[in-house]
This record gives structure tokens, sequence and C-alpha cells, in this order.
């Protein structure tokens, strides 16, 4: 209990002395450049609904509130080589998988309690001039198994992979709750990149039930990267928990569920195909993924995510974009057992396809969105299920 008082108050004096070195000094003077602190954020708005198909038909309204702040250190209090950065979210409104009911998800704002949090709060120093190493509430996803030409897509496993992504105690360290982290990267050129994490394996923030979690009593979450970006990316990664997790069906001789290490792997691939510089005309990059866990500890023993990204699809629209992709998950044997047992029969995995289109009207995005998904929840007695989303969003 001391060492999480201790923790929590180092936390807090960080970022009470960066805001107040911030309101005493030339924060806000001048250009851009010389600020200290850079505020922004966004509001985001879904209406989601199933249109055939899934568990049920109706609409839902589903919100997404991000306001953050980025400090140069060196600025606000001469900190040489510092900075850093804190996001705060507001999560509001409906559960549009409710009525699709599927295994993954079908839109990445979507939370399971609504309510505010603060999702970030980190300081990254660099270590001379090729790396650098971040302590903090960190989502792991900003920079680990992540595809930048995915980002346009609304389905949560475009964002990581759920084999991934189901494991803790209370999720990894994603949105909406981090946890308390250690990352190093290390870039010896321009194109090359090597990273690595250690991430308390019980995510949780102020705004959750507890608070931010200090204790470390389900060990640690720890995760590798490395990879070459240049015209595409190229990179593979491996998690492992220090602490094993309970098996989700084989039990000891005393009937508790048996021990297991949660562990997986994962293949990022990207290549832009057509298009130079910035404001291209129809500049189009295809990514691909793949990811596998140990099978043992969560549903998921896999999965893949292809698609292919186009940038400013029409030459007087430099905002419009256009995305399609496929995912599919593979669920374990355990986790089909366990469903026939219960009188279930499921499929061997979940499938889905997404179209989406992305424009501005002033300083509105608005995205219009179809899903596609094939046996929700791995249950051939659910319709497959036809999901339309229309996103508008506004960033401040």
């Amino acid at each position: 209990m001391r060492q999480r008082h201790h923790i929590a108050l180092r936390l807090g004096a960080i970022i009470s002395t960066v805001f107040a070195a911030i309101a005493g000094g030339p924060a806000f003077a001048g250009d851009t450049s010389s600020k200290a602190i850079t505020f922004s954020g966004g509001y985001t708005v879904d209406v989601a609904g199933v249109v055939s198909g899934g568990l049920a038909k109706r609409g839902r309204v589903l919100d997404d509130l991000q306001v953050g702040a980025d400090v140069d250190l060196d600025k606000a209090v001469g900190w040489k080589g510092a900075k850093a950065h804190i996001l705060l979210l507001n999560n509001s409104g409906a559960m549009p998988n409710d009525d699709a009911g599927t295994l993954q998800g079908v839109d990445n704002i979507e939370v399971s309690r609504q309510r505010a949090r603060l999702f970030e709060a980190w300081v990254e120093q660099n270590v001379g001039a090729n790396a650098s190493v971040l302590v903090g509430l960190y989502d792991l996803n900003s920079e680990f198994y992540a595809n930048e030409s995915a980002g346009l897509l609304l389905a949560p496993a475009f964002g990581i992979g759920s084999e991934l992504a189901a494991t803790g105690p209370n999720g990894p360290s994603i949105f909406p709750s981090t946890a308390l982290s250690a990352r190093v990267r290390w870039t010896p050129n321009a194109h090359v990149y090597v990273q690595a994490a250690a991430i308390n394996a019980h995510a949780g923030v102020v705004g959750d039930p507890g608070g931010i979690c200090t204790h470390f009593e389900h060990g640690l979450l720890t995760i590798a990267e490395a990879g070459w970006q240049g015209r595409g990316k190229v990179a593979v990664g491996a998690w492992r928990y220090t602490k094993k997790q309970p098996d989700i069906r084989d039990v000891t001789a005393a009937g508790y569920p048996a021990a297991k290490t949660a562990q997986g792997a994962y293949l990022l691939l990207e290549r832009q195909l057509t298009g130079e510089g910035e404001d291209a005309v129809r500049k189009t990059t295809a990514f691909a993924r793949l990811g596998l866990s140990d099978g043992d500890t969560t549903a998921f023993k896999g999965g893949w995510q292809a698609g292919l990204l186009v940038e400013h699809v029409f030459e007087g629209r430099p905002d419009s974009a256009f995305s399609i992709g496929l995912n599919q998950a593979l669920l374990t044997g355990k986790f089909r057992a366990n469903a026939f047992d219960e009188g279930q029969r499921l499929t061997r995995a979940e499938s889905a396809i997404e179209v989406t289109y992305s424009d501005k009207i002033g300083p509105v995005t608005i995205q219009p969105d179809l899903q596609y998904v094939r046996n929700p929840g791995a249950d051939g007695g659910v319709g497959h299920a036809l999901v339309a989303t229309v996103r508008f969003g506004v960033a401040f």
C-alpha cells in the first residue's frame, strides 16, 4: 500500500510541476515551435446499427471526447531532451456490439464502462541521439502492433490483434485503460527501430474502479518489436506475461484452473503501392498482419488482417480517403470445447469485411462505414451481420 501511495504521489507531482511551470512561464508566447505546451483534442460521434443479421436490429449512438497536451520539458522547466504527454478521455453512449454479437467488436470507441478517464500520462527522455526511455501511463498500441494504414477502419481488430487485446485481468494497456509502463526505443538510423516495454499486467487509470493500479501482483506484460520503415514497413514482435494465467479449460487435480504462460508473436507488413509525396492523388498503401498466441489463456489462438488505404481519392478533395479491410479471428479448440459443453456449436473463426470512406465538410469529418461479419460470435446459428455506421468528428 505504501509503494502504491508513493508512486501515485510521484506521478501527480510530475504532472503538477509541469503545469505549474507552464502557467508561470512564456508557454503561450510566439509561434507554435516556441511553445512549451501544445493542446489538442477531438470529439467523435458514431451512429451505428445492425441492418441485418446479428442479434438485434436497432440504431445506437456513442461518442468519444479526447483532450490532450504535449509538453516540451526543456522549454517548460529546463529538463533537457525530455517531453511529457497527457491525454484525457470521456466515453459515453450505447454499445452497438450488443446487437451485432461479435467476438471482436464493431466500433473502436465502444467501451464497457462509460466514464471519464486519465488515459495517458507519461514522460519520455532522449538518451543520446538515437534512443529514448518512456515511463508512465502508456498506450502500447500507439507504437506496438500497429499499422498506420489500417487506422481509418473502425473495427477494433484493425487496431491491435484480438489474441493480444483479450489478455490480462483487465485487458492489456490499450484503449480505454492503460497501465504503468516503461518503454525503451532505439533507432540506429532513419529506417530501423528496436523497441521493448515492460507493462503492469493489470490495466487501470484514474476513472476506473480502484484508480491507477500501482501494485504488480499480476506480474508484467513484456513486449518487444523490431522493424524497418521506408516506403513500407516490415516488423516482427513478441509478447509474454511474466506471471502465469488461468487456462480457459484445463484444471488441476484440485479443480482449479491450470496455470499457463500467456504469450504470442506477430508480423506486420505495409507497402506503399502508388503516389509520392503528401499531396499525391490516390496514394495507395497495402497492409497485412498475422498474430498468434498460446491458445490456452484466451478465446483466440490467432488472427489476421489485411487491407488497402487510398488517400486523396478525388483531386479536388484533399481530405478524402477510402479503405477496405478483411479480418479473421481464429478460435482455440478449448474455447470451442467449453461452448460445446454448454450446448453451443461454434465455428472455427469469425470473419469480417469492412468498407469505409472519409471526407471533410468544413471542420467536420464525415465517415460512412459498412461491416459485414460472417458468423458473429463464431455462432453458425446467428445470421451474418451487416453493420452500418456514420462517424462524425471534429478536431480542435
